[in-house]
Parts: structure tokens; sequence; C-alpha cells
């Protein structure tokens, strides 16, 4: 993907002057603002507790627990809202987040989640069927698909990651590389268009790591990655964000962020030994 391209492509997902506090604590988020291009993979970067995780289940209505609802067509608006729509309060029913063009708020989360498959750092907080045949299955499930449809894309989404003819196995008796697969297959199986993956390399050893490498390449649709792994994130990520203290602090072509050995210590990262000078 080049950056003409990137720039020049309608957003997959927009996030404007989102900010967010867990109650009773101080702000995790505030007045972050990005697009995703079709097809782009960004990484998300950032020292621990940065917010990067927070950031990441805003884009599938995981948070807030609290979604807006619609307010006219104030969410397909280009540029700043009007003072008389801020005078009127409407700003606090706008959506922040937009997938596909279509808003994250109470009336669209059943396909926002369908469209943002969310993979989530411990397998464990995702895997709750017996079987991996029943936990990839669930999505199709609760999609409406017929039987012969749901068994298809269990199969398919099995095989993209490498899996093929785990349908029967149990899921507390894999390897935690396998486990996160079966994970992923089951957001493939929901035919996502955008990718949100927290620390999906954590953990893995090597070839377990190459593996996953290899099948988000393979993946067409847009993807973000929070992962202190910037090795992986200079071979697969086209541009990359990075948060500090819930803020926005730099965002820009991979290589000019994460070789830029000044803006990594200010924010407590170093330079991927790719990138560092020879």
């Amino acid at each position: 993907m080049t950056e003409s391209s990137v720039i020049s492509a309608s957003p997959a997902v927009r996030v404007e002057q989102l900010s967010f506090r867990y109650p009773g604590g101080p702000d995790v988020l505030t007045n972050i603002n990005f697009t995703i291009a079709p097809g782009e993979i960004i990484g998300l970067v950032g020292p621990s507790g940065a917010g990067k995780s927070t950031l990441l289940q805003h884009l599938n209505g995981l948070l807030p627990s609290k979604l807006p609802e619609f307010v006219g067509q104030v969410f397909n608006l280009p540029g700043p809202l009007p003072s008389d729509q801020v005078s009127r309060g409407q700003v606090e029913n706008l959506p922040h987040v937009m997938v596909d063009n279509l808003p994250v708020a109470r009336q669209t989360i059943a396909e926002v989640r369908r469209r943002v498959g969310f993979l989530f750092q411990d397998p464990d907080d995702q895997l709750f069927c017996p079987t991996v045949f029943e936990d990839v299955a669930f999505g199709p499930l609760n999609l409406g698909l017929s039987d012969d449809e749901v068994r298809q894309r269990v199969r398919d989404s099995l095989a993209s990651v490498g899996l093929a003819g785990y349908e029967p196995r149990s899921t507390l008796r894999l390897s935690l590389g396998e486990r996160k697969r079966v994970c992923l297959a089951g957001v493939f199986a929901c035919q996502p268009s955008v990718l949100a993956l927290d620390e999906p390399f954590s953990s893995l050893d090597p070839r377990a790591r190459r593996t996953l490498i290899a099948i988000l390449k393979q993946f067409s649709g847009s993807q973000i990655i929070a992962t202190h792994d910037l090795d992986i994130v200079v071979d697969l990520c086209h541009r990359v964000l990075l948060l500090d203290g819930g803020q926005l602090r730099a965002a820009g072509q991979t290589r000019d962020i994460l070789g830029n050995v000044a803006l990594m210590e200010r924010h407590g990262l170093e330079v991927p030994w790719r990138l560092r000078p020879k």
C-alpha cells in the first residue's frame, strides 16, 4: 500500500475527538483523532498504561458501557460541529467512532461488532465453549446463518489459520498459540472488514509468532494492532500511532516514527533493532 493510496481512500475507521475516563478515575483517553484506510495496517504503540487497550475497545463498542444515540445526521458531518448544534447539546450524543461510515452507537452495535473483529490479549477471555467447533461457530450462529453456512465458515476459518480439522478438539487442550488462532478463526468466521488486535504476539514462541504474522498478512481488510513487539510492527504495519498518557503523541509512517530516537526515548520506548544504526 502506497502513502498516496492511504491518504486518498475513504476511511475504514474514523475516530474523532474521542475522550474517555473510567468512573471515578482520571482521563484515560484525551481528544484522540485518527483514520484507518481500507486495507491499511496500523501499529498502536506506547508504554504500558498508555490507553492502548481502552482505545481498541472503543472501536467495536466494548467501551463505553452507555453508547450514544443517533442525533439526526450529525454523525455524517465532515468537519467541526456548527455552534448551534453545540448549543443544543448534540455534542454529547455524537458518536466518536465510525466504521465503514457507520457510527458506533446503540442502534448499530450488532453490525459494528460484525465488521470489527476484536482479539483479546488473553485468549481465555474469548474462548468459552467446550470444543473448537462450538467456539468458532458461535458468531455465525448469532448472525442467523443456516447450519450448512455455519459449518462452511467454521471449516474455512480454521483452514485460514492453519487449524483445519481441529473442530472436535477441546479448547482446554490447546497450546497458547493454538488458542489465539482459534480465537482469530472465530473472528474471521464473522467476515469482518477490520481487525482490532490487543497484544496478539505476547507470550508466543518464535514459530507461533511467525505463523500469526503470515496469517495477518493474508487478511485483506484493515487492522489496528496494539503491541510492544516493535520489530513486528516494522515488518507488518504501514503506519504507527504512538499513544502515551492517553494522548496521541505522534502518527506517521512506521520507519519515521519508530526510527526517531529522541521521540522513542521521550515516551519510554526503544528503537527496534531493525531500525538502529549499524
